[in-house]
């Protein structure tokens, strides 16, 4: 069994022993549709982190290896607008369950459209894929408000169980997040991409099932069957029950085309952001001074949660591929995938969300709890010290490669910041929102995250690395004593190659030797091969035939090197010890270890940027700290 598979064997042991636990401990306090909408939740997360786990590395990835083969700005783009879109969309499913469809029909609804939305990316075209990004967009904004606001219905006002149902819900959450890198990131890297979405379609349909098995059980009893409050009709001649339908099939091309041509969402999220904050503060004035002041402290820490959300959500993009490409994923002793790294937040939030809890209640009976605004300056000063952290990782990096520790110190360093402003924030809108708007301020506040997605592709675009553009660079010389291969890698031809296949390739490829050793009386470049033995070790204990055969194909290596009369080195079989050596020390690893080197500093450069940043808006709302908490008018 390959070692990914023996990791998500054990987490999911040990995630489905603590929820037996949990649920056992639980199930006298709560109703059993909690624990069924759990489940719900937790399947459904499964689906939206694969995507997050591994979108862009599909896209980026080799045609030969299941993928497009998009640049990275492109790839980031489609990212951007797809994040962008996922939580802008909540916003119109909340209206049609809340005034035509009702809870249940909405969330199976999207349950469905996303379960299509899967298997159409299963497809692995990119007609499809387009497609399959519309109907997820969709679905989750009929599935992803509605499910949260399902559970309260189960707990009147004022009922004392009510925190701890979405304390649980939450974890519900945080196990799906988990899970998903471990296993749809797991079976996309090592299977194929595309069996990656087809593992996130069957869970979507697996919380579907649970879902329809709780309501036929009985356990909803009316809760989400109908809308508080129906709509009147909205278009004349056209029954509401059918708007909802409809509405679904004009959006799912217009969703395609904004992810398509992803700039327009630009200058509409802009659009609706300046439009927003203007109304806002339009809003403001209509109020007292009391309630005023608290408005602009919603303005204000909405500005400065949006900086964070930008800067953390290039985990799915700019920092999944500097992982791919940048981190020495060998730790502890264990070689992972690059997806993996993508479950290391959820699972120190499941570890510290207790502590801060019990943090802030501490400090609370104390009489020390800092004021929100301090709160959201530690959560963008830890955020800043993340990536400065890395940045430290380049003293120790091998070949262009950080180890893999410092890329988990920032996802430490990154969580706590999430803990420390996240929860604060949507606490904070409640309790200073006038009530008649609470709903409405907690919508914009979400549509930051929307906002930051977008804006998060303007940012990774900094970090996009063209491998030919750095070889042919003038620059790249001066790793490259060779005068023959510098002009052959900086010419046109090799150019060429490079935009059909990746460098390890195109640098053993007929062509490259040809140009190399033309014109030479005695050819002196070749290729050479090996094979690694604990790879071969490895293989052979696998019992899955394909996967084996695979193993042993990725066991042999192949690369450049100088040889006296151009023929082809076979080195055999080798220790992994000697095949480093003799891969580090050929023309191929010389090239690709300086190329590491190069989009090593181009991406280390931009984190040291952000952490600044980040760390100077936590610095400046220090400063600002006492007016905000006078205009909060006592509320912590």
């Amino acid at each position: 069994m390959h070692p990914a598979y023996k990791l998500m064997l054990i987490a999911w042991a040990a995630v489905a022993a603590w929820v037996a636990f949990v649920i056992l401990l639980n199930r006298k306090v709560h109703p059993k549709a909690l624990f069924a909408l759990f489940m719900v939740e937790l399947w459904e997360r499964f689906s939206y982190y694969g995507m997050r786990a591994i979108l862009v590395l599909y896209m980026t990835s080799e045609l030969a290896k299941g993928g497009f083969a998009f640049d990275d700005a492109k790839a980031y783009g489609i990212y951007g607008a797809y994040g962008a879109l996922v939580y802008l969309t909540p916003i119109l499913g909340g209206f049609f369950a809340d005034k035509i469809m009702g809870f249940r029909k909405a969330i199976i609804w999207g349950a469905l459209l996303m379960a299509a939305g899967q298997f159409t990316l299963f497809l692995n075209n990119q007609t499809t894929f387009y497609i399959g990004l519309a109907l997820l967009v969709i679905g989750n904004g009929f599935f992803k408000p509605n499910i949260s606001s399902m559970i309260g219905r189960f707990y009147p006002e004022g009922d004392p169980r009510r925190d701890g149902a979405f304390t649980i819900f939450y974890m519900g959450i945080n196990i799906g997040a988990f899970l998903t890198p471990l296993t749809c990131g797991a079976i996309g890297e090592i299977e194929g991409w595309q069996y990656g979405f087809l593992t996130a379609g069957i869970g979507m349909v697996l919380g579907f099932l649970i879902f329809m098995w709780a309501q036929s059980a009985g356990w909803y009893e009316t809760h989400g069957l109908k809308p508080e409050e129906e709509a009147k009709p909205i278009i004349k001649g056209i029954s509401n029950q059918l708007i909802p339908y409809i509405t679904t099939l004009i959006l799912i091309p217009i969703a395609w085309l904004l992810i398509l041509k992803n700039d327009v969402v630009d200058v509409m999220l802009g659009i609706l952001a300046v439009g927003i904050l203007g109304y806002l503060l339009f809003l403001a004035g209509k109020y007292d001074t009391v309630q005023k002041q608290r408005i602009w402290v919603i303005v204000l820490l909405l500005l400065f949660t949006t900086v964070f959300w930008t800067f953390f959500e290039l985990a799915g993009s700019a920092m999944n591929l500097f992982t791919e490409r940048n981190v020495n994923k060998t730790f502890l002793g264990m070689t992972f995938t690059t997806t993996f790294f993508q479950s290391i937040n959820p699972l120190f939030i499941m570890l510290f969300a207790p502590v801060f809890s019990w943090l802030w209640i501490t400090l609370s009976k104390a009489g020390k709890e800092p004021a929100a605004p301090y709160k959201f300056a530690v959560g963008l000063s830890l955020l800043g010290l993340g990536f400065l952290v890395l940045t430290l990782g380049k003293a120790a990096a091998v070949a262009g490669l950080v180890p893999a520790f410092f890329l988990i110190m920032l996802y430490l360093l990154h969580t706590l910041g999430e803990l420390t402003l996240s929860p604060v924030g949507l606490s904070l809108v409640t309790k200073l929102s006038p009530a008649k708007i609470v709903g409405m301020l907690m919508g914009i506040w979400f549509l930051s995250s929307s906002i930051a997605h977008q804006a998060g592709k303007h940012i990774a675009r900094f970090t996009t690395v063209s491998e030919s553009k750095i070889i042919q660079n003038p620059e790249f010389k001066k790793y490259i004593e060779d005068q023959r291969l510098f002009e052959v890698l900086s010419g046109e031809e090799f150019g060429q190659l490079m935009k059909e296949m990746s460098v390890e390739k195109a640098l053993i490829n007929e062509k490259t030797l040809q140009l190399l050793n033309q014109g030479l009386e005695s050819p002196k470049y070749a290729v050479a091969t090996l094979q690694i033995q604990e790879a071969i070790d490895r293989a052979n204990n696998l019992s899955n035939e394909t996967q084996r055969q695979k193993a042993l194909a990725e066991s042999q290596k192949t690369f450049l090197v100088y040889s006296d009369n151009g023929a082809t080195k076979d080195y055999g079989i080798v220790p992994q010890s000697k095949a480093s050596e003799l891969l580090d020390g050929s023309i191929s690893g010389t090239v690709i270890s300086s190329l590491r080197n190069d989009s090593l500093d181009l991406g280390l450069g931009v984190f040291r940027k952000l952490g600044l940043f980040a760390i100077g808006c936590g610095v400046l709302l220090f400063i600002l700290g006492p007016m905000v908490s006078r205009w909060m008018h006592g509320i912590k």
